[in-house]
């Protein structure tokens, strides 16, 4: 129906309105009077619709997403800080232990001395928060004179930071919520409980995996990799820290609950392609290699088959292949079957 309100249409309406008799012609004092009413009526219709649209979780965003999904218990991640190893020496390489709380950079970053782990060895946390502080590592500027300090460098990834979580994300998450009943601790309340934590992509439950009272959760990051073990051991304090049953986290007591992250398995690609006129191998390769770890994401936990057949139609989905004559997937060309506690990762694309 909003639909239909166009400005031709409400002009339409209002003119018929006029008597016959008085001149509502283009360009006449009625026609020019009208016309800009209409043109807000229109305007208004479209930004009804667009209002309308935010009522409701599956076409909302923002906190209109927020607000709508809020009777569900659901709260959007905020953005955390990326932690990361480290080192610090002094002339001949002798580790050096530098002030909590000093602050160093890696342009255009800066990060803060948290904690010590043991002689020149420090947690850093990253000032910018989100994913941006995951990506850098390598030498270290002091932002303060440190006594003694020769060279200072990050080295490890520690505790990966997240971004805020987007629209689509948090939807996903409510959706799952909605449809997969969550209760009495059922198989869906430890996926929740698990995916509540920052870095925690998908989780899945395996009850009774080591007899009964026992639950291994397996996670994913939001990239659909194994998290980091700092993510894992956030994830077992939330959900069962003590691990004996005492119900001292989110699990009941009398259930004793293992978090792990899930088998990485390597997925290489050899490929002999044939391609248009001034194409490169290089452009191919980085475009098979976007393909397949887009398609790796999206069967995460639900598909357990790489599918041989997916893979070549990435390929020949690229604008500048014409067709390939020798494609193998991990050596051979069948598809490959993944383990329920495991996830399928890009590894090698050799392009010929």
């Amino acid at each position: 129906m909003v639909e239909e309100q166009t400005y031709e249409a409400i002009l339409e309406r209002m003119l018929d309105r006029i008597p016959e008799g008085m001149d509502k012609r283009e360009g006449s004092i009625i026609y020019d009077a009208l016309a800009p009413s209409a043109a807000e009526l229109a305007q208004m219709y479209v930004e009804l619709e667009y209002s309308m649209n935010l009522k409701f979780a599956a076409t909302a965003s923002g906190e209109f997403l927020d607000r709508s999904i809020a009777w569900s218990g659901l709260t959007r991640k905020q953005a955390t800080k990326a932690q990361l190893l480290g080192q610090f020496s002094g002339s001949n390489g002798v580790p050096v232990d530098v002030p909590i709380g000093s602050r160093f950079s890696l342009d255009p970053l800066n990060y803060k001395v948290m904690t010590r782990l043991g002689a020149g060895q420090y947690v850093l946390e990253c000032e910018t928060s989100g994913k941006e502080g995951n990506r850098r590592f390598g030498s270290l500027l002091p932002l303060e004179y440190v006594e003694g300090l020769v060279k200072a460098e990050l080295v490890e990834l520690w505790v990966p930071g997240e971004d805020t979580e987007s629209d689509e994300a948090l939807y996903d998450r409510y959706r799952e919520k909605i449809s997969r009943p969550v209760t009495s601790a059922n198989r869906n309340q430890y996926e929740l409980w698990a995916r509540e934590k920052a870095g925690v992509g998908k989780a899945k439950a395996f009850p009774l995996w080591d007899g009964p009272g026992t639950v291994k959760v397996v996670l994913l990051d939001n990239e659909m990799r194994s998290p980091t073990p700092s993510v894992v051991e956030s994830v077992q304090q939330h959900i069962d820290p003590t691990m004996d049953g005492m119900g001292e986290g989110a699990a009941p007591v009398g259930s004793v609950v293992t978090v792990v992250g899930a088998t990485e398995v390597p997925i290489h690609i050899e490929v002999q392609v044939t391609l248009l006129d001034g194409a490169g191998l290089d452009g191919v390769q980085e475009a098979i290699e976007q393909g397949v770890r887009q398609y790796l994401k999206d069967l995460a936990m639900s598909d357990p088959l790489v599918r041989y057949n997916r893979i070549a139609n990435v390929i020949l989905d690229i604008p500048s292949v014409i067709d390939y004559e020798v494609l193998t997937v991990n050596g051979g060309t069948d598809s490959i079957p993944i383990e329920s506690e495991a996830v399928a990762v890009l590894g090698t694309v050799t392009v010929r």
